[in-house]
């Protein structure tokens, strides 16, 4: 049973960054610009987003998280522990994990060198079954537990696009997952035209993405992220190109779980107030972590 969780919380944030006009009040607005973005207090009790992530991951029975920080990062060991290993938080063991940046670059080298970095650092991940997500996207319960409990050795979720609630403009550039007619993955395509996306509708004819949440078998994996080529045109090493090429190489492999439900997101300043708001509505008491 898998019982690893690893969480991509290294990366720049610098869409967050980006100044907007906005509503927020002046701290939320400074942590914006200064936390990284799971960081920011997005509830009333001052709770940051990583609470609720990791709140949904215990539920959803996981009790090892790794969490893939930057080597500057020091704000995340004072929310949920100082030691690099073996820290307790509610019940869960957090280690961290740190994605170095090479003195050629000016920021990190993307999400497939975040995880060849973690499982450096924790050669036993190579090994075993783990789940890997954002930091930014609060993923649900049932999520994480069906990825968690999943038979099938490769999993993603894939999201119906209908049920996603951003704007049409924004759905539009995320990309599309292709499946073959028993769900596995076949293609990713990336910011396909209209004419296109007709084209990639799954067997119940609905159009499904990845949001960026996956299940590995760490041993058969590993290569894979090992030697991830770059994505020329972002110059970063990235998951879902891994995971292509493991589907190349492995038909039938990688099970595309099909899930009807929103993912909140917080990717700029526009989305707090959003994510606030979705919190306000779903999480009516504090987290009670003892449930």
């Amino acid at each position: 049973m898998n019982e690893n969780l690893i969480i991509l919380a290294g990366g720049a944030s610098s869409r967050m960054k980006k100044e907007v006009k906005t509503e927020l009040s002046n701290t939320l607005i400074t942590q914006a610009n200064t936390r990284s973005k799971s960081l920011i207090s997005i509830s009333d009790t001052g709770r940051p987003v990583m609470d609720y992530l990791l709140y949904n991951a215990k539920q959803a029975g996981y009790t090892t998280i790794y969490i893939i920080i930057g080597e500057k990062e020091s704000l995340m060991k004072e929310f949920y522990g100082d030691k690099i290993t073996g820290n307790d938080f509610n019940g869960l063991t957090i280690n961290y994990a740190i994605q170095y940046v090479s003195k050629d670059r000016e920021k990190p080298f993307g999400t497939a060198d975040a995880l060849y970095q973690a499982i450096t650092q924790y050669p036993e991940l190579g090994k075993e079954t783990y789940t890997v997500c954002n930091s930014d996207n609060l993923y649900s319960e049932a999520v994480l537990k069906m990825l968690r409990t999943s038979a099938y050795k490769n999993a993603f979720i894939s999201y119906d696009r209908d049920a996603l609630q951003f704007s049409m403009e924004r759905i539009a550039r995320f990309a599309l997952v292709s499946l073959d007619e028993e769900g596995f993955l076949k293609d990713i395509i990336e910011k396909p035209s209209i004419e296109e996306s007709l084209l990639y509708k799954d067997e119940s004819g609905k159009f499904r993405v990845s949001m960026n949440i996956f299940k590995f078998n760490g041993m058969m994996f590993k290569d894979y992220v090992t030697n991830c080529p770059i994505n020329e045109k972002r110059n970063e090493k990235e998951l879902p190109t891994a995971l292509l090429n493991m589907a190349k190489d492995h038909p039938k492999s990688i099970m595309g779980i099909p899930v009807y439900e929103h993912v909140p997101d917080l990717t700029s300043k526009e989305d707090i107030a959003t994510l606030k708001e979705y919190i306000e509505n779903n999480y009516k008491e504090d987290i009670n972590w003892d449930r």
